[in-house]
């Protein structure tokens, strides 16, 4: 076992199915993004198209914390598989608060934009995402055939 930290180490990348789920969302936030900043550009001008972009960042990086901390507690046992859901997201709820403090104040920042990005992308990505889960021990994770991003064929076509 290695001594140093790996997002995503390379034992489970083929057999974790919360990665899968993971990249899949974080490749849907960014075709859900033109949508969201466009509204943020519209209404709040360039500040909140920077502060909508930043959500949608922070919502990516949030998505794919969780399959890691998931990835890590699965592999250790099932106590730490359930520490690391339940105290992983009190932790990214305290990573999202540490995003958003040093920046509260700037110039560039509007809250509002950055409130409905942040809530709107989060729920909205989750309801469109259990489309395409898969509920079942045969094919954990995204259902065959709805991948957004193929992981075994980097040339293979897109579908929604």
């Amino acid at each position: 076992m290695s001594d140093r930290f790996e997002f995503f180490p390379e034992e489970v990348n083929a057999s974790a199915p919360e990665r899968q789920i993971a990249v899949d969302l974080a490749v849907r936030t960014a075709l859900v993004a033109p949508v969201m900043l466009a509204v943020g550009g519209v209404f709040w001008g360039w500040h909140g198209f920077w502060s909508s972009g930043y959500a949608l960042v922070i919502v990516a990086v949030n998505f794919l914390l969780a399959a890691a901390a998931i990835t890590w507690g699965a592999k250790v046992s099932p106590a730490a598989l359930f520490g690391a859901v339940m105290f992983g997201f009190v932790v990214r709820l305290g990573i999202i608060t540490g995003a958003v403090l040093p920046i509260r104040n700037s110039e560039w920042f509007e809250v509002a934009p950055f409130a409905i990005s942040l809530l709107v992308t989060h729920l909205g990505l989750l309801a469109w995402e259990t489309r395409h889960v898969a509920a079942s021990l045969a094919f954990p994770g995204l259902k065959p055939g709805h991948q957004v991003l193929s992981t075994n064929d980097p040339s293979a076509e897109r579908s929604a």
